[in-house]
């Protein structure tokens, strides 16, 4: 460890005095490095993006969009993150009391567009 950190030059620190974007950024980036090491073709990140500005939801999505060329999934009601997506599933309620599944491909839609 002490080689690892003469090498970066950067002292080791806790990551509680971080704020809420630097621990999802930090947790993110750690949590990608595992998968790009050991793949899995599903992947559930619930919402977390909820604690980014929007400089880090741009770096969010951009580190997403790689990430997704072998794991697909992500819940979040941020509209950056989905605008990253090529299919995204939802429940929407068109009635009161009456739930409907929804599933939006964007390449479909990009054709009938243009």
């Amino acid at each position: 460890m002490r080689s690892l950190r003469n090498h970066l030059n950067k002292e080791l620190r806790s990551i509680t005095p971080s704020s809420g974007g630097e621990k999802v950024m930090t947790t993110v980036a750690l949590l990608f490095a595992v998968f790009q090491s050991k793949p899995s073709p599903f992947c559930i990140l619930d919402e977390a993006d909820a604690a980014l500005d929007e400089s880090n939801i741009n770096r969010f999505t951009h580190i997403l969009k790689e990430f997704t060329k072998d794991t697909h999934l992500v819940i979040t009601h941020n509209k950056v993150t989905m605008g990253a997506a090529d299919v995204m599933y939802g429940i929407t309620m068109q009635e009161p009391g009456v739930s409907m599944k929804v599933a939006v491909k964007f390449e479909e839609i990009e054709k009938k567009v243009a």
